[in-house]
């Protein structure tokens, strides 16, 4: 099988809002009352801190291999 190229910048745009957004939504309203009490960058920050790894490391491998599935898929 041959292999795909990477995402163009348009395919990462949207697969990084597709990660980050529900990310962010789930965070902010799982600690969001924990974290209100912090000055708004201090509570980005660790808003932050949190979101990047699991969007890094947990969704973005998995949207890479959704995307070669359906791209894979379309070409058959």
């Amino acid at each position: 099988m041959k292999s795909l190229p990477p995402p163009n910048k348009h395919q990462l745009a949207i697969m990084i809002w597709i990660a980050v957004f529900p990310t962010l939504t789930t965070l902010n309203l799982a600690f969001g009352d924990t974290l209100a009490h912090l000055p708004s960058v201090l509570r980005t920050l660790v808003l932050v801190t949190v979101a990047v790894p699991i969007v890094i490391y947990g969704l973005m491998p998995r949207l890479h291999k959704l995307r070669t599935r359906i791209l894979t898929r379309a070409a058959v």
